[in-house]
């Protein structure tokens, strides 16, 4: 009999604040922040909306004012074949996110749109009433104790009760999952945050195609073909220029790797315009209404009407350019204007492209103070506009700065423009004197700087691919440069809170490249100097919750409670119940010295789990009190090189001492013992061993006799030897790995012992005699930590490969592959019952794997991986990106180096959603219904027959293969069990026989008014799917009537009902609004008489 298992499911993740940047495999976005809250409302209860960040496999928001974790957003499904609970957690990245606009008050949900490295967005739904009351709970001063905020975090993605109630359902409802952009990444996604759009999102991936998706409706509406690369950048806009209606479109921008901007007529389906001459790939781009302080003062409408709009755009070459949509024709100052300007050749070609939406106004040129230019940037790494419209910040990729730019007033504006042509006239006078009279001219040096703007703009000609008017507003008149904010490192992202301090001041948050978020406040400029810059201060920083640099080793206390996990110069205590961290230093010599730090390589908790000892490369061993979170005891050159492993031995029945043995680069196994002084444990050197080679792991046997205890030692001859521990005296040589071994592991009971090396091999061995029962292989790389589940002969093996691998050391197989780290793993730690598994890796991560109650098969296991393996063939052969497919074209003389968007022979647009397994899976299960069904209806007719010739009254017993439903309803069941996303591709898999049988069932539901909405939307997209085809059959022309009838009769039902409807809620608030209006007026009536009596009583 084939023996069964437990499967291990991925129940969480944590130690990730800000993964973006952080692994190979999912690429840079720059929307990897978002705040989750309402972006209208201004008062102080804004402060508190957290904000969410990218980790990894789910999205973590982080409450600002208390600087901790507050909730997580992840997306919980089964595992490809239908294996599995349903609970584990995604195994693919996040790559980017966007937050809907919370506007309405009345607004019932929130929602959050994800895109992943699979190339699938889903949108997750959270309950606006309960994200109030959470983020109110989060930052009133009496709130919940710690215990309860950090159960929070693993409860809404673990199934355990909250303070938001029993119902999971606030973060781990199933999310809208939306396919369209076959296997590559989703790069940008954005919401449509405009007034009087709901529920329209923008995705674009790598496969340069963006697509427009209905979140209401869950469907996609069209996609957008043009970008040759992948698409980076994506706004919506909606340009209303008075006197110019041909601009009044329902816009959309995007920006991509080919150095292109298109600017896309959404109600058309085409660019309309293509914004060319960027001197390598557009980075990032973002589109707003400019709101200067004191400018207009009106609403939003008034704002469109004016056409405020303005586009930046960020490039390769370290140019911030800006776009407007105002009407070409500028209006000059009468002071400064004159008969010359007026003719100025500059005017007419200006003119000439009024036809166009964008029209370019110049760039934003930094300071000269900040040294930044184009020579020594490596481009725009991310552009943002505040929500408010009155700033816009611009952070370089691989930099430390960013900039923030002001916009100004009008009044400003013009000021700023007068001034400028006032010294260009100044200039070309004193160029036309200087003509005539050499001798006054003034000697300039070549590190002087220019006299005005317009020699700026002269010296950087060649730069700028369009030359801007100068009677025009360019874009350094309209911003000026506010001030800097500075990081220690790198910045992976930034977003602007949508909220603004007492002071005047902005908040913006900044991802680091260290797995930290930093809060920084931008002042207000003093009064004395309004246009003077000024630089942001830090008010706080989140980098408690993640490691800066990737997981070397990850160990469990004996109790299973406490977790430590190392990275390079950090050490951090978790809580493993809650995934709380409890501890979080800084392993230097003295405490707060971070110039010259230890590198930390493995750690092991000692005895009563009340201390840590840690191993470092310098050769140092380190002891840390888990209660203060300080270094104790640092036991320095302890080896004269990097201690590669440790392991504690733990004391025997009726001894108290605990020692430990370490394994160097020096060729050197020395044991240490732990003594207690001063109520702190230190460490003693006993003896030593001398080996041939340096030292790669140690590890010692689970024996508790003395006598019998073994220890293992593996070295860079690619050997492992075995000594007894009491004597040290060599008992077996286990020779066979071709590469040095890495990691080892013995089971409970001695008996076998379990090895993995660099050459990607598993190798089971007997400790008897130290025979080679089995070599295994699976790891496509090193295999990096191996562990045994105590108690048994099944083993956890992790290796270079981002996989984790489940191992049985008896029938020598593999049982389970579990994924989901996004780069090599490092280490593992086992709990002392197998319950759970925690995997440490190079992408800061910690995962936690748990067992269930599923029964796992082995040969469905295999199955589903030989499944996965043909699709990533099939979707690597057939899901050809439509950059590669252009790219293609172009080199193959069948598309030129000339872009024209008026080509009607090159498709711009196309279907939203593409065919996939999901859909054609829907699609078998339609045509299966409709076979069941007409079968059933059959039977059903046979029995009526026969019943009518017998004279029979007795009644046909349901189909229990229908679930006691009739044929029609059974359809409609099956129509609607289907995905809306997938719902056109999967009709489009059904034959015309399958197509004539499906009409015919809508026709009767019709009839019964059963499913009205949906059995219109089929019917309308079959007949446009397969036009020609019901054209031509002469017999369905009859059904075909019917269904027109019927569609058009139940639709105006329909309609009526929810006429009626609304009409009645109207009135019911119209009422309720004048029965308050006269509680109010007579309110107000009762204290004037009271306030009147008064008077005359005085």
């Amino acid at each position: 009999m084939q023996p069964t298992y437990l499967r291990y499911e991925c129940a969480d993740a944590f130690s990730l604040t800000c993964s973006s940047g952080s692994t190979p495999s999912a690429p840079h976005s720059s929307s990897i922040l978002a705040f989750l809250g309402s972006t209208s409302n201004k008062s102080s209860e804004s402060n508190y909306c957290p904000v969410l960040s990218l980790a990894g496999s789910q999205l973590v928001g982080f409450d600002l004012r208390r600087g901790e974790p507050l909730l997580k957003i992840g997306h919980r499904e089964l595992l490809s074949g239908g294996l599995g609970t349903g609970r584990a957690l995604n195994s693919n990245q996040i790559v980017c996110l966007d937050v809907s606009a919370c506007n309405n008050i009345h607004q019932e949900d929130v929602k959050v749109a994800t895109g992943w490295v699979d190339g699938s967005v889903r949108v997750f739904s959270l309950d606006n009433k309960e994200m109030s009351r959470f983020t109110s709970s989060s930052s009133s001063s009496g709130g919940r104790d710690d215990a309860e905020r950090n159960g929070l975090v693993h409860s809404l993605l673990g199934g355990k009760s909250n303070i938001l109630g029993n119902s999971e359902e606030f973060a781990c409802k199933e999310p809208l999952v939306l396919n369209g952009h076959g296997n590559s990444p989703v790069q940008m996604v954005v919401f449509d945050k405009s007034i009087g759009s709901v529920g329209r999102l923008a995705s674009g991936g790598a496969d340069g195609v963006v697509v427009l998706w209905d979140v209401i409706a869950e469907t996609g509406l069209f996609r957008l073909l043009g970008h040759r690369g992948p698409v980076t950048g994506i706004a919506f806009f909606r340009p209303s220029v008075v006197g110019n209606e041909s601009n009044n479109i329902d816009g959309l921008a995007t920006s991509g790797s080919d150095g292109l901007v298109k600017v896309w007529d959404l109600n058309g389906q085409c660019c309309v315009q293509t914004l060319t001459g960027h001197r390598g790939s557009v980075g990032c781009l973002d589109c707003s209404i400019l709101r200067p302080p004191g400018g207009n003062g009106g609403g939003d409408d008034e704002m469109i009407g004016k056409a405020k709009w303005r586009l930046v755009t960020g490039c390769a070459d370290g140019q911030v350019r800006v776009w407007t949509v105002e009407d070409s024709k500028y209006e000059s100052d009468s002071t400064t204007a004159t008969d010359k300007d007026a003719n100025d050749p500059n005017e007419a070609a200006v003119a000439s492209a009024s036809d166009e939406i964008f029209r370019y106004i110049g760039s934003l040129q930094p300071p000269a103070s900040l040294n930044i230019t184009p020579s020594n940037s490596e481009g725009i790494g991310s552009i943002h506009f505040h929500p408010s419209g009155r700033f816009v910040g611009v952070c370089r990729a691989n930099d430390r700065l960013i900039e923030i730019y002001a916009a100004r007033s009008e009044v400003e504006v013009q000021k700023k423009r007068r001034r400028r042509l006032r010294r260009r006239r100044e200039k070309q006078s004193l160029a036309a004197s200087s003509s005539t009279d050499k001798e006054t001219t003034k000697k300039r040096g070549l590190l002087d700087d220019p006299d005005s703007e317009d020699e700026q703009d002269n010296d950087d000609k060649g730069k700028s691919f369009t030359e801007v008017a100068p009677e025009a507003i360019k874009a350094m008149d309209e911003f000026e440069f506010r001030g800097t904010i500075r990081t220690a490192h790198k910045i992976r992202g930034f977003a602007f809170a949508p909220f603004q301090e007492r002071g005047g001041g902005i908040r913006i948050v900044v991802a680091l490249a260290t797995n930290a978020l930093e809060v920084h406040s931008l002042p207000k400029p003093p009064k004395q100097n309004p246009g003077a810059p000024v630089s942001g201060d830090k008010v706080s920083s989140l980098d408690m919750y993640g490691h800066p640099t990737g997981i070397r080793s990850v160990v469990l206390s004996s109790e299973d409670t406490m977790a430590c996990t190392v990275s390079k110069s950090v050490v951090k205590i978790w809580n493993v119940a809650n995934r709380s961290c409890l501890r979080s230093l800084h392993a230097a010599p003295t405490a707060g010295s971070k110039g010259s730090s230890y590198y930390c390589l493995c750690a092991a908790f000692l005895q009563e789990n009340t201390h840590i000892v840690i191993g470092t490369r310098e050769g140092h061993l380190i002891i840390i009190d888990v209660a203060s979170g300080d270094i104790v005891h640092t036991e320095e050159n302890a080896h004269d090189g990097a201690i590669w492993s440790l392991d504690i031995k733990h004391p025997s029945h009726g001894q108290r001492e605990t020692s430990l043995v370490t394994g160097s680069a020096d060729k050197l196994v020395k044991y240490w013992a732990v003594e207690c002084h001063e109520g702190h444990p230190t460490m003693e050197h006993t003896r030593s061993l001398q080996m041939s080679d340096d030292v790669m792991c140690v590890r010692f046997s689970h024996s508790t006799d003395p006598s019998k205890r073994l220890l293992f030692v593996a070295s860079l001859d690619s050997t492992i030897k075995v000594f007894f521990d009491d004597s040290l005296k060599f008992f077996l040589s286990l020779y066979g790995h071709k590469l040095p071994v890495l990691a080892f592991d013995s089971s409970s009971d001695d008996t076998i012992l379990a090895s993995g090396g660099a050459d990607k091999s598993i190798k089971i061995w007997g400790l008897d005699f130290g025979d080679t029962h089995r070599s295994l292989y699976g790891h496509d790389d090193s295999i990096t930590d191996l562990r045994f589940v105590k108690r048994t002969h099944n083993f956890f093996t992790c290796s270079k490969d981002k996989t984790v691998r489940f191992w049985d050391g008896d029938k020598f197989h593999q049982i389970l592959l579990l994924r989901g780290h996004a780069s090599e793993v490092n280490s593992l730690a086992v709990s002392s019952n197998g319950t759970f598994v925690l995997s440490g890796g190079m992408d800061r991560q910690v995962r936690v794997w748990e067992r269930t109650k599923d029964i796992v098969f082995l040969d469905e296991e295999r199955e589903r991986e030989m499944e996965e393996m043909f699709d990533k063939v099939d979707g690597s052969r057939n899901d050809e990106s439509t950059a590669d497919a252009l790219m293609r074209a172009q080199k193959d003389g069948e598309d030129g180096l000339d872009i024209d968007d008026d080509d009607n022979e090159k498709p711009q647009s196309e279907a939203a959603v593409k065919q996939s397994i999901l859909s054609v899976s829907a699609g078998d299960r339609i045509m299966e219904a409709l076979e069941t069904a007409d079968k059933e209806a059959k039977e059903i007719a046979s029995f009526r027959r026969l019943q009518e010739e017998r004279g029979g009254d007795s009644k046909r017993a349901p189909n229990p293969m229908l679930f006691g439903m009739d044929p029609p309803y059974y359809v409609l069941w099956i129509l609607r069990s289907v995905k809306s996303a997938d719902l056109e591709q999967s009709l489009l898999v059904l034959p015309l026989n399958h197509v004539e049988r499906l009409m015919h069932y809508l026709i009767l539901n019709l009839q019964r008014h059963k499913g009205v909405e949906l059995c219109a939307r089929v019917s309308v997209f079959l007949i446009k799917a397969h036009q020609k085809a019901i054209v031509a059959n002469r017999t369905m022309m009859t059904p075909l009537r019917e269904l027109q009838t019927l569609v058009r009769k139940r639709t105006s039902e329909i309609r009526d009902t929810v006429g009626f409807n609304l009409a009645a809620i109207r009135m019911i608030c119209r009422i309720s609004n004048e029965k308050k209006n006269e509680r109010l007026n007579l309110e107000e009536k009762t204290m004037k008489d009271i306030w009147g009596e008064l008077g005359k009583i005085g």
